[in-house]
């Protein structure tokens, strides 16, 4: 069960609340976030309903959930989440656009894919400063460098950023830089990763991995909220199957799916999910078509000499011709873009 508390609740009345659980010997977890705080509770349900704890002073709510993601859950919320981010709003009406390079490779580069991304209507760049490669002698990214020249980005364009965090180490400086923290598909389980970017104040961007079940997409989501950070987007970008026609299978089904269970924003990455240019557009229509929030697309001036993933990325005439072709169906959907 939950138990929400008052966004005013003082520090007395919080203790008298857990000196109550206790005494019901329920074990308790305290999620403190930036609206409110949120404390998770394990014991006797029955016994929950019945100690009248909605008359304690600053408790807002009890909520029963047999999930175990509890807060990620439409038990816990009932009304979407929305992410104000630069000057997008992630999970409203408008569908949010994310396009850039896989990797920052020069300042040049950026800017010329971020100029273009920006006349084309995107709202968010993403570039990679931090390269998780399944080859060690692969190119891993700029670093700190690429992350400052992504600032650059946002400071000439008005483009919001998101990029990956790869490393406990490593979350502090990218919140200097990012205004979104991604979380690649391969720490989709990184649950120390999870703990210490719930910490942060930024908003999260949770891939889901290729192995990864919807249930534990959310759990780790949870993992986040228990943290405090209730900022969370969560991305469809592919799974493994037996197919090897493409690069892995775009689970769109995922979309309404997960919009039933979580009130949290559903993100397709079209680009990830086929791995290859002709299919990308088409994929992120139907991805607008099945009600995703957002759309994450690879864009690159010259994919054919890209440090990474340049097969999946589209040139941007064809992301601006792509995002016209994405416009009409938002608008047959009730929705814009």
């Amino acid at each position: 069960m939950i138990l929400i508390l008052r966004p005013d609740i003082t520090d007395d009345q919080l203790v008298v609340v857990e000196d109550r659980l206790e005494s019901l010997g329920v074990h308790v977890h305290r999620a403190r976030g930036a609206e409110r705080t949120v404390l998770t509770l394990d014991g006797d349900e029955e016994l929950l309903r019945s100690a009248q704890l909605e008359a304690l002073s600053g408790v807002e709510r009890l909520v029963a959930t047999q999930k175990p993601y509890k807060l990620a859950s439409r038990d816990y919320r009932e009304e979407r989440t929305t992410i104000p981010v630069g000057r997008a709003v992630v999970g409203g009406r408008r569908v949010v656009v994310m396009a850039g390079p896989c990797s920052v490779e020069s300042r040049a580069q950026c800017f010329t894919i971020g100029e273009a991304v920006a006349r084309a209507g995107a709202t968010v760049f993403r570039g990679g400063a931090f390269k998780p490669r399944t080859s060690p002698y692969s190119f891993q990214g700029l670093g700190q460098e690429g992350l400052e020249i992504l600032a650059e980005v946002r400071d000439r364009t008005g483009l919001a950023v998101i990029t990956e965090v790869m490393d406990t180490r490593d979350v502090a400086l990218v919140c200097e830089y990012a205004d979104i923290l991604q979380i690649g598909a391969r720490n989709i389980q990184n649950f120390s990763l999870l703990n210490e970017v719930g910490k942060a104040r930024k908003p999260v961007f949770l891939k889901r991995g290729m192995m990864t079940t919807i249930s534990e997409l959310l759990m780790s989501a949870e993992y986040v909220m228990a943290n405090g950070n209730e900022q969370v987007m969560l991305c469809e970008r592919g799974i493994r199957s037996f197919d090897t026609t493409l690069r892995n299978t775009l689970d769109l089904s995922a979309v309404p799916v997960l919009q039933g269970l979580t009130h949290l924003p559903v993100i397709v990455d079209p680009s990830h999910g086929v791995g290859d240019w002709r299919f990308v557009a088409p994929m992120a229509r139907a991805a607008v078509a099945a009600g995703a929030d957002g759309l994450m697309i690879e864009v690159h001036n010259t994919p054919e000499t890209a440090f990474s993933d340049g097969k999946q990325s589209l040139l941007p005439k064809r992301f601006a011709a792509s995002m016209a072709e994405m416009r009409k169906v938002a608008r047959a959907i009730g929705r814009t873009l």
